[in-house]
């Protein structure tokens, strides 16, 4: 057993990106399951149960990782795994600091009730739902971890495939049309990505990050006026990641299609453009980055803004619940983003605590969507009066829940969210304009939250005779309080989270000690950059 732990623990980073990949092969190796539910015989239900078993010990042990590695990260340790045994930056490199350690963590505490949730009847709706959610995985640990601006492409990739499958799930007209957008649009971005590497590599002679963010700070004249443009090219495209305006416009209508169990799952596919906005335009292009520094900082806060009112604006003019959750996540998206734009240690602490927060509750709306919609008939979540719910209590508890946690009222994370993203502005230029669209925003969401929830549960007409209970499982309300259950715990242990944050912000910050871990000698940042190794 001890010999187990200590392997996981010396090979942690490079695990949860195998970990994922190795079980989505042997789950195709089981074989389909027999696509739609009731077409296939026992043997065919045989497949599936072992689907779920083997998935959900994958998800576990994740879950496992990933906490042993925030842990490992609290201690204070830069852990660099390098491939191969090549020295950076000639070879591939895997790095576990503060920040990539807890949004892997947050990317399995996402996936394990969704994953629960979609056992309850989803994966059986379309072929191979467990491998491509395995892949999903992967492709996300390996852009939080990766150390190597051409290999976030390449998980970027990995990631995006596995959503396009994970889109269509379950079928459908709508589903399918959204997905052409999604799959355009993403592919636009990818070919932008590439020219945004090639610019950079052009100028730098390297893609890994850390060697990357020493040689820009280097450079001058049209060098630096080309790293800057690239800088910017990188912004479009991590903005559509993230659902940045004006780059936000796919999101609602794709993430009201998806199924349940995959929109909640997709809560976190924004947070991996914001992620990666952080890691470059913090740590590459950041206040020490020579005259290529800050090249996005007179774009960035304006568009979160931006971001942020157009999601609530969004919100309250939605005709559906799941639009209305799906412009909230735009929303959320902004109010994070303007915390980074900032770029000061405070309010990046801030926006990663939001982060946490924002990406649970979401996800947990997503799901309570399809329990409310399963029990409206026809009218799924239309936002029109029609004969009450069959579970009014359970279900209205549960959307009250979910939506003062996503509003922001106190004492739930939401509200301690934006009270810290407040506080760590103060004495800023931008102060005014943030306390205005944040509090703004506030109000907005829960009049429009407020909204949908007397159309939903604020009727006095009973269900017609015989209808059933539907969507009411033990598997999806437990999934679903799960989330609302870890929204409560971020609430009571906000303090030790904060600090986690504040160590993480303050370790973005020293770009110098980020760069002796990777790159030992090569990282002194006085040696001048030759062009050669």
């Amino acid at each position: 057993m001890e010999g187990v732990l200590a392997f996981w623990w010396q090979h942690g980073p490079v695990l949860s990106v195998v970990l994922p990949s190795l079980t989505a092969v042997v789950l195709l190796l089981i074989g389909d399951q027999g696509g739609m539910a009731g077409q296939g015989g026992s043997h065919d239900l045989g497949r599936l149960r072992w689907h779920r078993r083997v998935a959900m010990a994958s998800v576990l042990s994740g879950l496992f990782m990933a906490c042993a590695m925030v842990w490992r990260a609290s201690q204070g340790e830069l852990v660099v795994y390098r491939l191969g045994e090549w020295p950076a930056p000639f070879g591939i490199v895997l790095v576990l600091d503060h920040l990539s350690a807890l949004m892997v963590l947050l990317t399995y505490l996402v996936a394990v009730p969704v994953l629960w949730y979609a056992t309850g009847g989803w994966d059986a709706r379309g072929r191979y739902f467990h491998a491509i959610f395995q892949f999903q995985l992967m492709g996300l640990s390996g852009a939080f971890l990766t150390g190597d601006l051409f290999n976030l492409f390449v998980f970027f990739e990995i990631l995006l495939i596995a959503s396009y499958v994970l889109l269509l799930h379950g079928q459908g007209k709508e589903r399918f049309r959204m997905g052409v957008h999604y799959v355009v649009l993403n592919l636009t971005a990818s070919g932008l990505f590439l020219i945004g590497l090639a610019m950079l590599y052009s100028v730098t002679g390297t893609l890994n990050m850390a060697d990357m963010a020493l040689r820009v700070a280097q450079l001058t004249g049209d060098a630096a006026l080309l790293a800057q443009a690239a800088a910017l090219v990188l912004l479009v495209v991590f903005g559509l990641k993230a659902a940045l305006v004006p780059l936000c416009f796919w999101l609602p209508g794709t993430y009201a299609a998806a199924s349940a169990p995959v929109a909640a799952l997709f809560a976190i596919m924004t947070k991996v453009g914001v992620y990666s906005i952080i890691r470059t335009h913090w740590m590459i292009f950041g206040t020490e980055a020579g005259e290529a520094s800050l090249a996005v900082a007179d774009w960035l806060l304006p568009l979160a803004l931006t971001t942020s009112v157009l999601g609530v604006l969004g919100a309250l003019a939605a005709h559906t619940l799941g639009r209305l959750v799906a412009y909230l996540t735009v929303s959320s998206v902004g109010t994070i983003l303007a915390g980074v734009g900032l770029f000061t240690p405070e309010t990046l602490s801030a926006a990663l605590y939001y982060t946490l927060h924002s990406t649970i509750v979401v996800a947990g709306l997503f799901l309570l969507v399809e329990l409310v919609a399963a029990q409206r008939g026809d009218t799924g979540d239309a936002l029109r009066p029609v004969h009450a719910v069959r579970e009014p209590i359970l279900l209205g508890l549960m959307m009250l829940f979910g939506a003062a946690s996503a509003a922001g009222l106190p004492p739930l994370p939401g509200f301690l969210g934006k009270l810290m993203v407040l506080q760590s502005s103060h004495g800023l230029d931008a102060q005014p304009w943030l306390w205005t669209v944040v509090l703004g925003v506030g109000f907005l969401s829960i009049v429009g939250l407020a909204r949908a929830g007397v159309v939903l549960f604020w009727h006095l007409q009973p269900a017609p005779s015989g209808h059933a209970a539907a969507g009411s499982s033990l598997k999806m309300l437990s999934a679903t309080w799960a989330f609302m259950a870890m929204t409560v715990v971020l609430a009571v242990v906000a303090s030790p989270v904060k600090q986690y944050t504040d160590a993480a912000a303050a370790q973005l910050a020293d770009r110098a000690a980020y760069q002796r871990a990777v790159l030992g000698d090569l990282g002194d940042s006085t040696r001048p950059y030759t062009g050669e190794r």
